[in-house]
């Protein structure tokens, strides 16, 4: 039975989408998943559809399966319903627009990821993202400290500590560091599974290793439990408007 991830921070720009695909594909490459099965799927809600693009650029080397999913609340209120994964990992809106959506997938959630950069600015817009949304749902919930460069020094790092500490929330151990490799990636159509092998790639992608082993180490049996629904896997990023699934409209993955 599929756990499902929600990564969630109603401010833009804190790295959402490279957590959701570099995260889903560590776990991925990590549950040894093949080009015809994988147990992994990712699944983006965001309107701007990024995520979409950067699937469509890895194509068929996408170690996860993928869904462009933002249209239609009522097929994400369906998440926990699809039997044939491991793991979700739900990508979300940047925007406080589009809060219904984030609404709708919180239902699904095992576990919630708000990535936080460190820098002071982001606090405000995390904290009443967690405040207005993410706490109130119910579902247990953990901020990641994202995107930290170390080249500025440990000042940003060590303030956002503090405040994630005096606000009292549960946090990540690991801290995604800053390299232009992620930065890049989208672009380039990789994820980190598939860096060039050399030190700076092996370092960045051992910071998703290390986050994978938290996100799988919180164990225990599933929240959510659905009927088996017979979904099967078809070709190419699709959007779950047209998941060609009968009158159930439960979404049918495909990979990108």
């Amino acid at each position: 039975m599929a756990r499902v991830h929600v990564i969630a921070n109603q401010k833009g720009g804190v790295g959402k989408t490279t957590v959701t695909v570099n995260l889903a594909a560590v776990v991925a490459d990590t549950l040894g998943g093949t080009a015809d099965h994988s147990p992994v799927l990712g699944v983006s809600t965001d309107p701007q559809a990024s995520m979409l693009e950067w699937a469509q650029r890895v194509g068929d080397a996408l170690p996860f399966d993928f869904e462009q999913c933002h249209d239609n609340p009522a097929l994400l209120g369906k998440l926990r319903e699809i039997q044939q994964y491991s793991h979700i990992f739900v990508d979300t809106p940047g925007s406080l627009e589009d809060e219904s959506i984030l609404q709708t997938v919180l239902t699904q959630a095992d576990d919630v990821i708000v990535p936080l950069e460190p820098e002071p600015m982001a606090f405000s817009p995390a904290t009443r993202s967690i405040q207005r949304v993410i706490d109130p749902s119910g579902v247990p919930w953990r901020v990641l400290l994202n995107n930290w460069d170390p080249r500025d020094g440990e000042s940003d790092l060590n303030q956002t500590r503090d405040y994630v500490r005096a606000r009292g929330w549960p946090s990540f151990h690991t801290v995604i560091r800053h390299y232009k490799l992620h930065t890049r990636a989208s672009a380039e159509g990789v994820t980190v599974v598939q860096y060039s092998k050399n030190r700076t790639a092996v370092e960045a992608r051992q910071d998703f290793l290390k986050l994978a082993l938290e996100v799988l180490g919180t164990g225990g049996a599933p929240r959510h439990a659905g009927p088996d629904n017979g979904l099967s896997n078809s070709d190419g990023p699709r959007d779950c408007s047209d998941s060609g699934d009968g009158d159930n409209g439960v979404i049918a993955s495909g990979k990108g």
